[in-house]
């Protein structure tokens, strides 16, 4: 059973021998580690996982880079430990991790979007930031959206049943708990601490971030058992995607046998009929 990490810039705080121990021990315990990180290349946090992985030689670590919010990701590494309690292998949940993040609705609710970079913001809605007592309404992740938070305006939701999840302070959440979470048709609205990269992130201290989100596992499960699997032709492991995310190699030569492999299984599992949900990215 893999570990399933979200990377942020805690773990900076810890010095790099004791954040290599931790990984050290994590691989010793649950064989595999899949670590979610910002997608950014030049993130702190990201390269610390980088020289903790090289510093280990660890083949077994699968770096992950998403260009999620931070919520989001905290939300994708709770989905992802939870199918980590059913059959699915290692690299299989490594890939789902890029799966299952198409299925994300990630925003917030921000006081001012004077230093927000992460999604276009017009000239209008940087006058308006100016003005005491504005809130705008963001969607970063699937499409992006800058809007004020108006209860006649919502911005576009998922088709198809989540729930709703949103962490924040210094600002009243009732615009997401009422009227998103009611044109988004939410079955649940729980509320979850605030990640420690979220101001940084959205670029202000004063925010209610919020995510929609397949809370049911089975319907996770059937997600990715709905995609083609292979056999990675350098380590063995079953994988989706056209890359193995623990040794990084490009499934280019779908049909060829394993190299490193004890026991390659060399099956692939014909995909069944898709869920009606919104089609996600290959």
């Amino acid at each position: 059973m893999p570990s399933v990490i979200t990377v942020t810039s805690d773990d900076l705080a810890l010095p790099l021998e004791q954040h290599v121990a931790h990984v050290a021990a994590a691989l010793d315990a649950y064989g595999h580690v899949v670590a979610l990180a910002p997608a950014e290349v030049d993130d702190a946090a990201r390269r610390r996982l980088h020289t903790v992985r090289s510093a280990l030689e660890a083949d077994r670590l699968a770096i992950v880079p998403l260009a999620l919010p931070p919520l989001a990701r905290v939300l994708l590494g709770e989905q992802l430990r939870q199918l980590s309690g059913t059959d699915l292998g290692p690299g299989v949940l490594a890939g789902a991790a890029r799966l299952l993040s198409y299925y994300l609705h990630s925003g917030a609710l921000l006081g001012s979007v004077a230093k927000l970079d992460r999604v276009p913001v017009g000239v209008g809605s940087h006058v308006k930031s100016l003005v005491p007592g504005r809130h705008f309404a963001v969607l970063a992740h699937p499409e992006p959206y800058v809007g004020e938070a108006d209860p006649a305006a919502v911005p576009p939701g998922p088709g198809y049943m989540t729930q709703l999840a949103l962490a924040g302070k210094g600002l009243d959440p009732g615009w997401i708990t009422g009227p998103l979470a009611a044109a988004w048709r939410s079955q649940h609205v729980r509320e979850v601490p605030l990640p420690p990269d979220s101001a940084r992130w959205w670029g202000t201290g004063k925010l209610v971030e919020f995510t929609a989100y397949i809370a049911d596992v089975g319907m996770l499960y059937q997600l990715v058992t709905s995609v083609r699997r292979d056999t990675c032709t350098w380590c063995g492991l079953e994988v989706i995607g056209d890359q193995c995310l623990f040794c990084a190699t490009r499934l280019a030569d779908r049909h060829g046998p394993a190299k490193h492999a004890a026991n390659p299984r060399g099956r692939s599992v014909e995909t069944p009929r898709r869920p009606q949900l919104e089609p996600h990215k290959r």
